[in-house]
């Protein structure tokens, strides 16, 4: 039984709705009558895929039409690429279903390539090679992060809505589909030991990297935000620093955006921030009279340490990849973002409010990923907050436990 369903709004073909139905006596009649009239209702009310065309090709149009920033999309593609089309693309989008998904799903968790389990070699190369020399590897299964796994998930889903949005299939099955749960953060910053320790190393290193770190430890500006300080954005006299935009690496280009949040935040400085920024400023200022360069408010207030030049940022990567370095000179386990971590929790457990915190960080949403991410900090906190009002509660006389009731009340009972 076949019903026709209109053009494939794509590829401008006739596309047809089929259901076989078995028998050729009265009860298979009934049962084509009822088939056929159901089909005709689905196509009438339009619930109906009206196209065929592959998911790879799904994916393609959407990225070509979606408004995303250069980064965002660089990273949407590197896994539409690698994990997305090798699984799904040659999937008819209107076949697609939630058990594809979700077997996806499960290979990752199981092995971010998506082996089948048996012995085989990593090759480094694609052409014909030596795998001795290409230094090809023993295959071993490592599993995706559920939050990776998420964000293919994320990733899926938005391609599909558009596809629902323009009248390409009927519903997402992305919707219904199990994604990964959640799992809790886990910020582990830096113990204030080994806080002092770094510091006194990036000092000993080179005295602009000890103050970029200082920096982003009293202030807990994310590495793309202290990339992209200007000399304008700091008020040494209101001892106050703006952070408005931040630099980050697309295809091996670096260029400015707007901040994570998309929000200028204005951070109060200590005084002791203060004179150690005023004393890079005046080797900054020394520096550029050594190169021929008049000093510029808009200098970058970072420059990498290989190549000084004020009028170019310090590399997000590289500020990431010289931190590791260093940390683990010291025997440390720790990255450039857990001093982000360092200093909201040594700011909740001093006391300070949750808001206040959240925006220093330059977190959205009034604090909820705050406190998502530093709970067990926020009830430290909180604690101490109980202690401290109980020291202040006026003190009571408590009598000792059992004691006898006083001589005049025997007598009036």
């Amino acid at each position: 039984m076949v019903v026709y369903a209109g053009l494939d709004p794509v590829t401008g073909r006739r596309t047809y709705l089929r259901e076989k139905i078995d028998g050729t006596d009265k009860a298979a009649h009934r049962r084509a009558q009822k088939a056929l009239t159901q089909l005709a209702a689905e196509v009438d009310r339009a619930r109906t895929p009206t196209t065929a065309v592959s998911f790879a090709h799904t994916l393609d149009e959407w990225m070509r039409t979606a408004d995303l920033e250069q980064s965002t999309r660089d990273g949407y593609q590197g896994y539409i690429d690698r994990t997305i089309k090798p699984a799904l693309g040659d999937v008819a989008v209107n076949k697609l279903n939630a058990r594809n998904l979700e077997t996806l799903y499960s290979e990752l968790r199981r092995c971010r390539k998506r082996c089948d389990g048996s012995p085989s070699i990593d090759h480094r190369r694609k052409a014909e090679h030596d795998c001795q020399k290409a230094k090809c590897r023993q295959h071993e299964c490592t599993p995706m992060a559920a939050s990776t796994i998420r964000q293919v998930h994320s990733i899926i889903a938005r391609a599909l809505n558009t596809a629902v949005r323009w009248d390409w299939i009927a519903t997402n099955p992305a919707a219904v589909a199990a994604k990964p749960r959640q799992t809790a953060p886990e910020p582990k910053p830096p113990s204030p030991a080994e806080a002092a320790k770094l510091i006194d190393r990036a000092f000993e290193l080179d005295s602009a990297w000890g103050v970029l770190v200082w920096l982003v430890m009293t202030t807990g500006m994310r590495r793309a935000e202290v990339a992209a300080l200007r000399w304008s954005r700091i008020d040494f006299d209101g001892e106050m620093i703006e952070i408005r935009r931040s630099y980050v690496m697309s295809r091996g280009e670096g260029r400015e955006k707007d901040t994570k949040t998309h929000q200028i935040r204005r951070l109060a400085l200590d005084s002791e921030t203060v004179a150690v920024l005023r004393e890079h400023l005046a080797a900054c200022e020394a520096r550029c009279a050594e190169l021929g360069v008049k000093f510029d408010p808009e200098h970058f207030v970072f420059s990498s340490a290989r190549n000084p030049d004020p009028r170019r940022p310090y590399s997000p990567d590289a500020i990431s990849h010289r931190y590791k370095k260093m940390a683990a000179g010291l025997g440390i386990d720790t990255h450039i973002h857990a001093l982000r971590h360092y200093s909201a929790t040594e700011l909740l457990t001093a006391g300070i409010d949750l808001r206040t915190v959240a925006g220093r960080l330059g977190h959205g949403g009034g604090g909820a990923t705050t406190l998502r991410v530093y709970a067990a900090w926020v009830a430290a906190a909180d604690r101490k907050a109980a202690e401290l009002l109980g020291s202040r509660m006026p003190k009571r006389v408590r009598k000792p436990a059992g004691q006898k009731k006083s001589a005049g009340k025997r007598k009036a009972s």
